[in-house]
């Protein structure tokens, strides 16, 4: 049978966009379809829109930190409209250099919504083109629950686009989209409340990461209420602003914001898709894969959050580099899900790569491991005056001595534990890290001084 293209992708994400480029640089004729700007959800919408307003937000505090230095006093005024200008006129820029790279590396872009009519078929509007492979690569989309009102709310794709600044603002969920945008909002002035439903925020990170986080966050100024019974939440559009209602245990409460961002999650975009037409399956709301990436059609492949294995932008350009190079490359591999390092920029920041102790204790028993920690002011805030803390961790196996996981809160974590992660993946033991000379003064020595463990 003769195919339009050797490999039809659909979605021009991170993960589209590098497996196709790849896949062109094999030989193989290649086209991607997509419907919005090029570059994904991680480059139009996500982590580097929402990155450059972190860096916006950390002014305000560098402002008050700078008298504890010598600097006089000033009264800063922000401008959100500069902002959000600046901060879209960034991505049309990387919009133009991800069209670019698809134009030089020979892509064909296909632009309109794509759907699957048949195993081999994908349709682009009016066009149909045929495809020997096709790669789905659609990503995740935001969702709001289905309680009152949430049409009142806005979710991550709408908060880059704000008309106007919201000086009273509340956010709805503890994952890491809410607690970043809390901590961006609050850093630019406005009065955040973030509610949700369990004791802490960001579940699933190390329990220490996320108890330091949050009381963090709250020496920041923002108002975090939790524990709250998300069923009975509702939102009502008032003369006052948005009324957000909700019961903690027996008493309501109520929270009036000017905008209420819903951070509740996100999920695989598969709507209007076709997958059933192409007899691709599913499995809990995801397109169901092996770990090659390969969907339940030998020649139809997934990758990235519309997966739903590990949904950050560097593991779907893994995983679709690692597509291309298999199938168009013939050198068959696949990307390990274990030991990914990732970042909430937070304020303040936190990083993780490897084992929680939660999870390590589940594997080996409270027993089986060993725990070092150190809490403590950064040299910084000694002048500054602020209220900041850090933290490092580490996770140990009693018996190997191997560090199971690293684990930081504090300013540039994130770029910290991108060197720790490799130390992790290479297997080094807790005998390498105190072998290693620290760089004196600096927070990452730390990580290299843990002596004692306190468990």
């Amino acid at each position: 049978m003769e195919f339009d293209y050797d490999l039809i992708t659909l979605g021009a994400g991170s993960g589209g966009v590098s497996a196709s480029r790849r896949a062109a640089e094999y030989g193989a004729k290649v086209a991607i379809a997509e419907r919005d700007l090029v570059g994904g959800t991680c480059v139009i919408r996500g982590c580097v829109p929402k990155k450059l307003m972190v860096y916006a937000s950390h002014f305000s505090h560098h402002y008050t930190d700078a008298e504890g230095y010598g600097w006089s006093p000033v009264e800063p005024q922000f401008n959100w409209n500069k902002l959000t200008e600046a901060v879209r006129n960034e991505v049309m820029r990387l919009n133009g250099i991800y069209l670019k790279m698809l134009d030089n590396g020979g892509v064909d872009l296909l632009k309109g919504d794509a759907k699957l009519v048949d195993p081999h078929t994908v349709q682009v509007g009016d066009r149909k083109v045929t495809g020997r492979y096709i790669l789905i690569a659609v990503g995740g989309e935001a969702f709001k629950p289905d309680n009152e009102g949430m049409e009142y709310a806005v979710t991550s794709r709408e908060m880059f686009d704000l008309p106007e600044f919201p000086k009273r603002f509340a956010v709805i969920g503890g994952g890491y989209i809410g607690v970043e945008f809390a901590g961006i909002l609050n850093g630019l002035g406005a009065e955040v409340t973030q509610i949700i439903r369990r004791d802490r925020v960001l579940n699933g990170f190390d329990g220490d990461l996320r108890t330091d986080i949050q009381e963090g966050m709250k020496k920041h100024g923002i108002r975090l209420i939790n524990n709250i019974d998300d069923k009975s939440l509702k939102i009502a559009k008032t003369d006052d602003g948005l009324k957000v209602t909700f019961n903690v245990g027996d008493k309501e409460e109520t929270v009036t914001a000017d905008t209420v961002l819903a951070a509740t999650g996100r999920k695989p975009n598969l709507d209007g898709l076709g997958l059933d037409a192409a007899g691709v399956e599913t499995a809990g709301g995801a397109i169901a894969v092996k770990a090659d990436s390969n969907t339940s059609q030998p020649h139809i492949y997934a990758v990235g959050d519309c997966t739903d294995r590990l949904n950050l932008t560097p593991v779907a350009i893994a995983e679709g580099r690692a597509f291309a190079d298999t199938i168009f490359g013939h050198l068959p591999r696949y990307p390990s899900h274990k030991n990914v390092p990732s970042a909430v920029f937070s304020q303040p920041e936190g990083a993780t790569v490897g084992m929680t102790e939660e999870e390590a204790v589940s594997a080996l028993g409270e027993n089986g491991i060993f725990i070092y920690r150190a809490r403590f002011r950064p040299m910084f805030q000694t002048l500054a005056g602020g209220e900041d803390k850090v933290t490092v961790k580490l996770v140990v196996d009693r018996t190997t001595q191997r560090v199971l996981g690293v684990h930081m809160v504090g300013k540039d974590a994130a770029e910290i534990i991108q060197g720790m992660a490799i130390a992790v993946k290479m297997g080094a033991t807790k005998a390498d890290f105190d072998a290693t000379v620290g760089i004196h003064p600096s927070t990452a020595e730390e990580f290299v001084t843990l002596r004692k463990p306190s468990n």
